[in-house]
């Protein structure tokens, strides 16, 4: 079956506090009206707001609902993603539930915001998984996409669907637009770039197919986008080129130079380290005006 149907949610919620009801209701709203959905994805965030206070430890009771609430309608669920306790740290991990309310994966944002997003810890490894007569998905997390690296390598582990919850409340959307496009076409694959609305985001999902193409755009409010994909698509395009041209994968895979930024530690450079602290902008200071 290369057909296969997925429902981005882009809702408004509180930014602090539980949206776990209110995402129970959107997902039984949504299954009424559009039956034929077999994945829902919302945004970054959405269960539990954007406070790292309300982190919990997983598995928790707020995974079990979702997990049942997968069950439920044999649906695959990714609830955005939500701050993880283990221990002393603090992850933003998204999670991927089965129609059996089964959790086959759990993702760590690799790049938090930082120095916005204070006090998250870094994951490291990354998450693929095979949807059974389907194809291979991916997860990553807002600001992950703007590193390729991290969409290059989700590509080469045959990823064919990139699912990417958002909170992006800030004036970069535009940005992030053309990223989500550009790392589409790149890596020939579906990306489903889904944001929150209100206080947990500016909107403006996008879905974009492996040609760079966009399916569909969401404006500012509330929206849900069952969106059908086919899958051999991306095989068709991976196998004679976008449009019939570019075959970036195989050129990748086929390429003669090594890069040697990657071959230091930490991937830094002369250069990089001249570009000083990741802190925050400061205030520039005034000078007092004379007097006269």
């Amino acid at each position: 079956m290369s057909y296969f149907t997925i429902a981005g949610v882009q809702m408004h919620a509180l930014h602090h506090g539980d949206n776990t009801e209110a995402m129970r209701h959107r997902v039984d709203a949504l299954m009424t009206r559009f039956p034929q959905v077999q994945m829902v994805l919302f945004s970054e965030l959405m269960p539990m707001g954007a406070s790292p206070h309300h982190a919990q430890p997983l598995p928790s009771d707020t995974e079990a609902m979702f997990c049942q609430l997968a069950l439920q309608h044999r649906i695959w669920l990714i609830p955005g993603s939500m701050f993880e306790q283990v221990g002393d740290h603090i992850y933003n991990t998204s999670v991927v539930i089965n129609p059996m309310g089964q959790v086959v994966a759990r993702y760590r944002k690799m790049f938090p915001f930082r120095p916005f997003e204070a006090g998250v810890e870094s994951g490291s490894e990354f998450v693929v998984f095979d949807v059974p007569n389907v194809g291979r998905f991916a997860i990553s997390i807002c600001y992950d996409m703007w590193f390729p690296e991290t969409t290059r390598t989700l590509a080469a582990m045959g990823a064919e669907v990139i699912l990417h919850p958002t909170m992006t409340d800030t004036i970069d959307r535009d940005l992030e637009l053309s990223i989500a496009r550009t790392s589409a076409a790149l890596n020939q694959c579906y990306f489903f770039d889904i944001n929150g609305a209100g206080a947990l985001g500016n909107g403006r999902s996008i879905v974009v197919g492996p040609s760079g193409d966009v399916i569909h755009q969401a404006g500012s409010g509330e929206q849900v986008m069952p969106i059908e994909i086919d899958l051999n698509r991306v095989r068709r395009e991976r196998e004679r080129g976008l449009h019939g041209l570019g075959q970036p994968l195989k050129s990748f895979r086929d390429r003669k130079v090594n890069f040697s930024i990657y071959a230091s530690e930490g991937g830094s450079s002369p250069f990089l380290d001249t570009l000083g602290p990741l802190v925050k902008p400061a205030r520039a200071d005034l000078e007092t005006p004379p007097e006269h």
